[in-house]
């Protein structure tokens, strides 16, 4: 037997007006947020001292529009936290330059020069091909047409280089 008295006053008021509460805080924005936070205006009425209210009805829907305010402010203050966070702990630090160190700089220019090297012992017309059409970004036709050769012959002469350079790579040169 539960011998606890009936809910009076603002809780009665609470009881009455549940779903009012929940329709209003849906349509506020609350989402799936509204029960929850209908749940919080039980929490804060049933804490309450005991005192008369004069307008028990718009002090539920204020209590209700306040904690959703609150919510809401919570949850832009952790998101902004959190980009600020993700901001500060990913990518470059703000006092290091996103230019390349200058060994890697020296490394890269000295991988570069070996692989000029090895397209040059190709031979003159394969070294032109590949720079033409992989550095320049000329057409194999229009190669074809400015050496003077066969579109056959550019895609034999890239064969080659890109044989060359695979090899190249797989030693680890």
């Amino acid at each position: 037997m539960n011998s606890a008295p009936p809910p009076s006053g603002l809780e009665a008021v609470f009881l009455e007006n549940r779903d009012k509460l929940l329709r209003f805080l849906r349509a506020r924005g609350a989402g799936d947020a509204a029960e929850d936070l209908v749940q919080e205006v039980w929490l804060k009425i049933a804490g309450r001292k005991p005192g008369p209210i004069s307008a028990p009805l718009p002090y539920l829907f204020r209590t209700a529009d306040l904690l959703m305010v609150d919510r809401f402010r919570s949850n832009t203050q952790a998101r902004a936290r959190e980009r600020e966070w993700t901001d500060g702990n990913t990518g470059w630090p703000p006092e290091a330059s996103e230019e390349p160190s200058a060994e890697r700089s020296l490394a890269a220019t000295q991988e570069a020069t070996k692989v000029l090297a090895l397209l040059d012992r190709l031979g003159p017309r394969v070294a032109t091909v590949f720079r033409r059409h992989r550095v320049d970004g000329i057409a194999q036709k229009a190669i074809a047409t400015e050496l003077g050769v066969s579109l056959s012959t550019i895609e034999g002469d890239l064969r080659t280089a890109y044989k060359a350079l695979s090899e190249w790579k797989e030693r680890g040169n």
